[in-house]
């Protein structure tokens, strides 16, 4: 008899064995169109970029074209799906600012073919003043919805590399600024990680009224479609209150998937990859792709 058997190890190992082959024997259905997801949270350290390269990693690691776009001018994303973002290269930048179209910037992920990503480089950084100063009012917060319509319907026509993507996600930045603003508008849907700690839900009302007002004046179909828990300790009471209370306010569209604390999920970025390329059945891993599992399937339920 194996030393572990019977064990909390043994446990853990068997758990995680079931939950991998259940992954594996499920399949996901593409969506109707193209799902335009801005993953957002003005708080910084809740886990929104870790969150969008996995979960776009994990649908592509299914079968699914994903697009990551990295609308945030530290460029973590693009490190993360080991996409180069140094100075010189051509990203979102160009996109929003100079009139580059997304075809001739984005590039696909060494993670998987399914995977591609539009990178951000320093230039983004500077890229809200220029908003400002050079663009007509009326215009300034459509330039990323423009350049994501002509690049559907170029993949439509078959004129781009990849083929038309099942899903775009936007890794915002962590604030409310114009181009928090610029990806509400391109987006159909808004995920919102929330980390399972004391301040999780301070700024969360701001965040609302926001995608209200978006709704409100420029993008009526703009929904707040998934909210998705992460940094989740077992350990702890808190995190199960949070759990509990978010769940409470907003019972529709939390996951049942939450993400847990993991070192795995940690670590992959300095390899420069995401944890499912990274160790795949690993907790962390297993939860992100449970969480993109569901994702799909909410959104067939829901007609997306």
């Amino acid at each position: 008899m194996s030393m572990i058997s019977g064990s909390p190890l043994g446990d853990e190992l068997f758990q995680s064995s079931s939950r991998l082959k259940k992954i594996e024997a499920t399949s996901l259905p593409k969506p109707l169109k193209t799902r335009i997801i801005s993953v957002s949270n003005q708080k910084g350290g809740v886990g929104k970029t870790t969150s969008t390269v996995n979960l776009a990693a994990a649908l592509a690691a299914k079968g699914l074209k994903v697009l990551v776009i990295d609308l945030d001018p530290q460029g973590n994303a693009s490190t993360a799906l080991g996409i180069e973002h140094g100075e010189g290269t051509l990203g979102v930048y160009e996109v929003l600012i100079e009139g580059a179209e997304i075809k001739d910037a984005v590039a696909v992920s060494p993670e998987n073919p399914n995977l591609s990503c539009l990178p951000a480089t320093i230039d983004l950084a500077g890229a809200e003043i220029e908003i400002v100063t050079a663009f007509e009012r009326e215009n300034w917060h459509a330039l990323l919805k423009t350049a994501i319509d002509t690049y559907l319907a170029q993949a439509q026509a078959s004129q781009t590399k990849l083929g038309l993507p099942d899903y775009i996600f936007i890794d915002c930045p962590p604030s409310l600024g114009l181009l928090t603003v610029n990806a509400f508008v391109a987006a159909t849907e808004v995920l919102l990680p929330i980390q399972c700690e004391y301040y999780a839900l301070e700024g969360l009302s701001q965040l609302l009224r926001n995608i209200e007002r978006i709704q409100q004046a420029l993008n009526p179909q703009l929904v707040l479609s998934t909210i998705l828990l992460t940094m989740y300790d077992s350990r702890t009471k808190l995190a199960s209150a949070v759990v509990d209370d978010v769940r409470h306010h907003f019972p529709a569209q939390t996951l049942t998937s939450v993400i847990p604390r993991n070192v795995r999920i940690s670590e992959a970025p300095s390899f420069g990859r995401t944890v499912i390329t990274h160790d795949k059945s690993s907790v962390g891993s297993l939860s992100y792709l449970e969480a993109a599992i569901e994702i799909a399937q909410k959104g067939a339920q829901n007609g997306r």
